[in-house]
This record gives C-alpha cells, sequence and structure tokens, in this order.
C-alpha cells in the first residue's frame, strides 16, 4: 500500500483524479447531511432561479433551481450515489459475468470456446443503444433494471481478456503440475489461473466504470434510465435541455459538469493502474 501512495502521489494528474473521486464519493455518501435541500421537494414560486452569481439569485439556491424549484446542488450531490451505485455494481455485474465465462471459454475451449465467444461475437454486432433499449423493454424502467441491462451488455470485454490469459496460463508448468496430482478442474481455474487475470482485470474494470457512468447517464437523458423522480445527473442533464433557448444554462451545466468531472477522475486513475499493475499494458 505504501508504495502503490507514492506511486500514485508521483503522478500529479492521478492525484487529481483521485481527489476528484474522493470528493464525488464523499458527496455520495453524505449527501443526506450535506444537501440544504430535499432533491425532489418542488417550490414553483422559484423555479429557474439562478444561483449567488447573479444579483437575481441567493444563497439558499447557491446553484440555482430547476423549472421545478428544485435546488440544484442538492440534488447533483443525491445524483452521485446513483452514478456511483451504477458504475460499481454494473462494473462488478459484467466482470462476474464475463469472468466465469472467459474462463470456462479458456479453459475448455473447442466447442464450448466456439458457442462462447460466437454469442460475444454476436453481441457486439450489436449497437449498445439498442442492446439497452430492447433489454429495457422487457424488464421495464428502474434502478436494479439499469445496473442488470448494463452488466449484461458489457460483459464480453471481461470474457475476450480473460479467454486470452486462460489460453496463455493453462499450458504453463505449474497448472500442469497441479493437473497431474488431481487437482480439479474448478480449482485449477480458481487458485491457479484466475489470480493470474487480476492486473487486467482491474485495469479494465477501472475504465468500465467510467463508461458505465456515462452510459446511465446516456440511458437517463433518453428517458430510458431509472424513474423520473429519482434525481440522476443524465436526467437532470435530460430535463434542462429544455430551458437552452430560455438561457437558463444552470440547469444542464452543472450536471453535465459533475458527469464530465467523475469520468475524467475515474479514467485517470484507470490511466494510473495500468502503468502501475502492468507497466506492459501502456499504449
Amino acid at each position: 500500500m505504501p508504495r502503490a501512495l507514492s506511486s500514485l502521489f508521483a503522478n500529479k494528474l492521478a492525484t487529481v483524479g483521485a481527489i476528484i473521486l474522493i470528493f464525488v464519493t464523499f458527496a455520495a455518501i453524505f449527501a443526506p447531511v450535506v444537501a440544504p435541500h430535499d432533491p425532489t421537494h418542488q417550490v414553483l414560486v422559484d423555479n429557474r432561479k439562478p444561483g449567488i452569481w447573479s444579483s437575481e439569485g441567493s444563497s439558499t439556491y447557491i446553484l440555482g433551481t430547476d423549472s421545478l424549484g428544485r435546488d440544484i446542488f442538492s440534488r447533483i450531490l443525491y445524483g452521485a450515489q446513483i452514478s456511483l451505485l451504477v458504475g460499481l455494481t454494473a462494473v462488478a455485474l459484467a466482470g462476474a459475468i464475463g469472468i466465469t465465462l472467459g474462463l470456462i471459454s479458456g479453459y475448455y475451449g473447442r466447442f464450448v470456446d466456439d458457442a462462447i465467444m460466437r454469442v460475444a461475437d454476436v453481441q457486439l454486432a450489436i449497437p449498445f443503444i439498442l442492446l439497452a433499449i430492447a433489454i429495457l423493454a422487457v424488464l421495464g424502467q428502474g434502478l436494479q433494471n439499469v445496473i442488470l441491462t448494463l452488466g449484461i451488455a458489457n460483459w464480453v470485454v471481461y470474457g475476450r481478456v480473460v479467454r486470452g490469459q486462460v489460453l496463455s496460463w493453462k499450458e504453463k508448468e505449474f497448472v500442469e503440475a497441479a493437473r497431474s496430482i488431481g487437482a480439479r478442474d474448478i480449482s485449477i481455474m480458481l487458485k491457479h489461473i484466475l489470480p493470474n487475470t487480476f492486473a487486467s482485470i482491474i485495469v479494465i474494470g477501472s475504465f468500465a466504470v467510467a463508461a458505465t457512468i456515462l452510459a446511465e447517464a446516456a440511458l437517463s437523458f433518453l428517458g430510458l434510465g431509472v424513474p423520473p423522480e429519482i434525481p440522476t445527473w443524465g436526467g437532470m442533464v435530460n430535463r434542462g435541455r429544455d430551458n437552452i433557448l430560455t438561457g437558463e444554462w444552470w440547469i444542464y451545466t452543472f450536471p453535465g459538469v459533475a458527469i464530465m468531472l467523475t469520468v475524467l477522475g475515474v479514467n485517470v486513475i484507470g490511466d494510473w493502474l495500468r502503468d502501475y499493475l502492468d507497466p506492459r499494458m501502456r499504449l
């Protein structure tokens, strides 16, 4: 851990990314304490009110209000909960599916490998948004269904990478030794092969969190994400687009900045992890 921290602090860009993620995590965890208003409370007489930068604004709403009079700052804080929850859980689900199928595909090969990889090829041929719409059309809207959809839609990258690693590692001497003393296939995969793929999995997962946060924002922007009453950054940008021509720029700008900074922070940390865990993975 000390070596990892010293490496992180030696990279100025990664340090900035870590600070951003700490702030976002803090906002998500302590939103009920920090938020000055109920994110769903509507005060119609204060609708589209600017923030403290304007003479028409007030310290009551530091980032202004939306078209229904809801506090933008409070909704951004609560929206961080949804973004992190979806990003982490959907990536964990996609990783669980992809790692399992990748291990099975690479270890057993032949017909099993062909079947799993052809399913992966078919899924890659379908645009993400069409696949997400199809799944959500069957499952319906809801936070759990969004997580399930993103998990199902993003397992392929894990499966392909793990499969490639398994094809290499399963021919090593220590695996042959374990097989010769009667170790079961499941034991060989989990104890001898899987640990050697962790570096690649962690790097992929770090970038996937950022991509998943963007995907959730895109689905919410299109009205396919979580229900409208739940504050999400993508949903806030979606509802704010109606105010582009009327000049209330703060309604959609601040949620967009929150998405941009969070994705930037995760991607920067992903770059650092890639170089720290395996310098050979540098592009």
